[in-house]
């Protein structure tokens, strides 16, 4: 059985005695391991959003809802995370920085397709995009190693792959209705 509280305090505990994504991906995972008592513990998602659940200095955790078939740009967080689907499906692109480019253009590195289930943990160099390639919503659980709301970060323009910085009004706009 999944509890909420139960899961923030056991991810507050695990980046108190370490401070990478490892035994955070433990935790997500073994709330993974029963998406559907996830999914009853928070409920269903009606309509696309980002809930914060958590947030401080060393971590937030957010419930997740995409829209269907939405695309969100290349971006990175500058910190790790650990990504769990609990309905729905994300698909993956992963980047890389091409080495030296002075517009900090990246080019295609790997892509995951992520289903109910599935934990996906990233470092904090991690670049990626992400859509939700379905007809309705998909529900995720993301967890993050640092202020996901605060944190300086970059998105990567969708047609040429330039950087520029990213701006956290566009990403709520983007998950709203």
């Amino acid at each position: 059985m999944f509890d909420l509280d139960t899961f923030i305090e056991d991810c507050r505990t695990a980046v108190d005695r370490d401070p990478t994504h490892k035994s955070v991906a433990e935790i997500v995972r073994r709330a993974m391991s029963d998406p559907d008592a996830v999914l009853r513990a928070l409920g269903e998602p009606e309509e696309p959003g980002i809930r914060p659940l958590y947030q401080s200095s060393t971590l937030t955790i957010i419930n997740l809802a995409w829209k269907p078939s939405t695309t969100i740009p290349p971006h990175n967080h500058d910190m790790w995370a650990v990504i769990g689907i609990y309905g729905g499906r994300e698909d993956n692109i992963f980047w890389r920085r091409i080495k030296d480019h002075p517009d900090g253009l990246i080019e295609a590195a790997g892509a995951q397709a992520l289903s109910t289930g599935d934990v996906c943990p990233m470092g904090p160099d991690i670049i990626h995009s992400v859509t939700n390639p379905i007809p309705r919503l998909t529900g995720a659980l993301h967890v993050y190693g640092g202020d996901f709301f605060e944190a300086e970060r970059s998105e990567w323009e969708p047609g040429g792959l330039t950087e520029q910085k990213l701006d956290m009004d566009i990403v709520r706009a983007r998950f709203s209705n």
